[in-house]
């Protein structure tokens, strides 16, 4: 289980990179949970982090746009990705637009972007999305929550849903990430899920996840991943 770790400019990605993040998202705090940094910025820090460290993972969000709005998502997918990032990260709320949204992205993908749909769990996510998204030859999907001051992920989705969430995505050949005001404190429940990665903004920034990011919070984050991660690896090596 990776760390994903969100950042807004190129010195909160060097400060990740330089504590030992491998998978780094660039997003807009501020702007909601899938804010979208101007195409300049996200190229930029691409650059210094391409400079910075060999073998980083790296996203950005294209922003908030309505599911039905396939025409806008696109364009700015393939911006996004022309900024040289390895996976574009597109919102998916549920609703009757979303499973054409989710076979537009689809279509990306078979094009050779590399995308990553990322389910909105706040008015929770029917099974039948799921599975399209699992089934759609993606690099990764997600679940996420929109609204952070609503509660974490765990407060809106039940262990069950996430856990079937994980194993079809999995299935579908793609890595499963959860994410959603998680904190040092949801590590023994990740473990239990063993998603691909778990997101984290909110874990690491002081007051606020608009805040700036803070390696005093970050460094004990990763090195309780790495202690959860250790010990749920030697627990199954036992069994």
């Amino acid at each position: 289980m990776r760390v994903l770790v969100s950042v807004r400019d190129t010195d909160e990605a060097l400060l990740a990179a330089r504590a030992g993040v491998s998978f780094i998202d660039l997003k807009e705090p501020s702007h909601g949970a899938l804010g979208g940094l101007p195409v300049e910025t996200i190229a930029a820090v691409v650059q210094a982090l391409r400079r910075e460290r060999t073998g980083l993972l790296l996203s950005a969000t294209i922003g908030d746009f309505a599911a039905s709005a396939l025409g806008d998502i696109t364009a700015q997918v393939r911006r996004v990705a022309a900024c040289g990032v390895d996976h574009v990260k597109v919102g998916v709320q549920a609703g009757l637009a979303a499973p054409a949204l989710v076979r537009q992205l689809t279509a990306l993908q078979h094009e050779g972007l590399s995308l990553v749909p990322v389910l909105i769990a706040d008015e929770g996510v029917p099974p039948d999305l799921v599975r399209l998204a699992a089934q759609g030859g993606f690099a990764a999907v997600m679940m996420d929550t929109q609204d952070k001051r609503a509660g974490c992920l765990f407060d809106l989705m039940a262990h069950r849903e996430l856990a079937s969430f994980v194993a079809q995505v999995r299935d579908g050949g793609a890595m499963a990430g959860l994410s959603g005001a998680l904190r040092l404190s949801h590590l023994p429940t990740l473990a239990a899920l063993a998603p691909d990665f778990a997101g984290f903004r909110s874990a690491v920034c002081h007051s606020s996840r608009e805040a700036a990011l803070d390696a005093g919070l970050l460094q004990p984050l990763l090195a309780a991943m790495h202690a959860t991660v250790t010990a749920d690896t030697a627990a199954a090596s036992a069994c």
